[in-house]
């Protein structure tokens, strides 16, 4: 059984191609009657509090705002990379190898720009608006 070279960042990259989105996307046209609440990292690490409220009023859940800022805290990035049960360090390596890549590195927002040459940003955008060109969701990048 021969070796594989290992691939720098760029070539993995540019294999993926087209194929950059890891999961295939749900068709999200019509939304507004579908029963989705869509979450995203940069609004629950802007306002955590408000997220979680979202999340509760969508389950139409009423729970104390003592209990609310327990969840807020225990699910803070701070909290989750250092359980075991969040941070996928009881997997085991030859199933997730941690050393390779962490499952949770900063929790910073925007930190991609850190890993992304100019050239690798600018595949990645093309792919994505090409795979989000129907798609009436507000993403955004920064806080």
């Amino acid at each position: 059984m021969s070796e594989e070279k290992e691939m720098t960042y760029s070539e993995a990259i540019h294999k993926a191609s087209s194929s950059i989105t890891r999961f295939p996307l749900i068709p999200v046209r019509g939304r507004e009657k579908r029963n989705i609440l869509y979450l995203f990292y940069e609004d629950m690490k802007e306002n955590p509090r408000r997220e979680v409220e979202r999340i509760m009023k969508y389950l139409d859940l009423s729970v104390s705002d003592e209990v609310v800022s327990q969840i807020v805290e225990l699910t803070s990035f701070k909290n989750m990379k250092e359980n075991p049960m969040a941070n996928y360090s009881c997997v085991p390596s030859p199933v997730f190898d941690q050393s390779i890549s962490p499952f949770m590195r900063k929790g910073e927002v925007g930190d991609w720009k850190n890993h992304f040459t100019a050239e690798q940003s600018k595949l990645f955008d093309e792919d994505y608006e090409k795979q989000m060109k129907d798609v009436d969701i507000p993403f955004r990048t920064l806080i």
